[in-house]
């Protein structure tokens, strides 16, 4: 029976390699590898075999089994290879283009906007002094600011008159650094940086990105502020958009503002989307006379305003968005990036 086996091992593959078509090689292993094909009629005689030579028949059963198999994939490829066709003039497959970061997006269309009306881009430190973060600002040694579940600190040696290294808070460390590189105004700066707070939920996360705007020169008032803020909404949010402002207390800032925008879902009229009509975007007010003074700037001789918001903030109110929870945006779930 060995010998049969053998006999059938060199037909199947003689047979197999002259095949001329996919046809043809599935014709064979049916009749070689079916239900009722030449290797099972061995199959079934293995009853008839002794404990020894069972098992010395099984063992070549299935040695002649995966040579079979492996010989009907072998002439499978090559009939494919011989067989495939291809089309030098054919227009080959683009590789997947990516796009920026949504929030890379918002700060390119943010910087645009206040170029157009003369502010300059600049970047400032994201570890910085205490005394930029904090003193600078007007804010005491215990302002709740300070507090260490709301400030990340730097593990290091303190500097003797600046103090601690901090994650900032906010981008404001640059309005003085800001004044400190111009000397003498005006100023028109617009700074757009990462901010660190120990806070996450779905709408704060640990990290976020601040602009920060700040006009120092003489003359500059409340008017000015109100101005700056509605042709942002409008350049941002459409032309039917618009500020408000609110009393508020900043210790930088006297007098100090909250700034809300129009919801652009409703014109203001009051929505599911907004409750009120209105959208809270972050602070704003006319530059406190001890920041100016920190700054090295004459609070009799210039006045300014300044105003700060959260990108992430002022980008989820974009109509047609709908995102009611800003961590997504940090997600690397490519499905919902690519949509933007």
């Amino acid at each position: 029976m060995q010998e049969q086996i053998n006999n059938l091992k060199n037909e199947a593959i003689a047979l197999i390699t002259q095949a001329g078509s996919a046809n043809e090689l599935e014709e064979l292993r049916r009749t070689y590898l079916g239900r009722k094909g030449k290797i099972n009629e061995f199959v079934k005689l293995m009853a008839e075999a002794t404990g020894t030579e069972r098992a010395q028949l099984g063992k070549s059963i299935n040695e002649t089994k995966q040579v079979i198999v492996q010989a009907l994939t072998d002439q499978a490829e090559n009939y494919r290879q011989q067989t495939a066709w291809l089309d030098v003039t054919q227009p080959g497959k683009l590789p997947p283009m990516g796009h920026l970061h949504p929030i890379t997006q918002a700060i390119e269309e943010i910087t645009r906007i206040f170029e157009g009306i003369g502010f300059t881009r600049v970047r400032y430190p994201e570890i910085d002094y205490d005394w930029y973060v904090f003193t600078a600002l007007n804010m005491p040694p215990k302002h709740p600011a300070r507090d260490e579940w709301e400030t990340f600190f730097i593990d290091a040696s303190s500097h003797p008159s600046k103090g601690e290294l901090v994650l900032t808070t906010h981008t404001s460390n640059g309005q003085v650094r800001e004044m400190e590189r111009v000397k003498i105004p005006p100023i028109r700066m617009l700074n757009i940086g990462k901010c660190y707070r120990r806070q996450q939920d779905v709408t704060h996360t640990a990290m976020f990105h601040q602009f920060e705007g700040l006009v120092i020169d003489s003359g500059i008032t409340i008017q000015h502020l109100k101005g700056t803020l509605n042709y942002f909404a409008r350049k941002f949010y459409g032309p039917q958009a618009k500020s408000r402002i609110r009393p508020f207390m900043f210790k930088f800032t006297e007098p100090s503002f909250e700034v809300d925008f129009s919801c652009v879902h409703c014109n203001g009229e009051g929505c599911r989307f907004c409750k009120s009509g209105w959208h809270e975007v972050g602070g704003a007010g006319m530059v406190h006379p001890n920041v100016l003074k920190a700054g090295g700037i004459d609070p009799e001789k210039y006045t300014g305003f300044a105003f700060g918001w959260g990108v992430e903030r002022v980008y989820t109110l974009k109509p047609g968005l709908h995102l009611d929870d800003i961590r997504p945006l940090y997600s690397t779930n490519l499905e919902f990036l690519e949509q933007f």
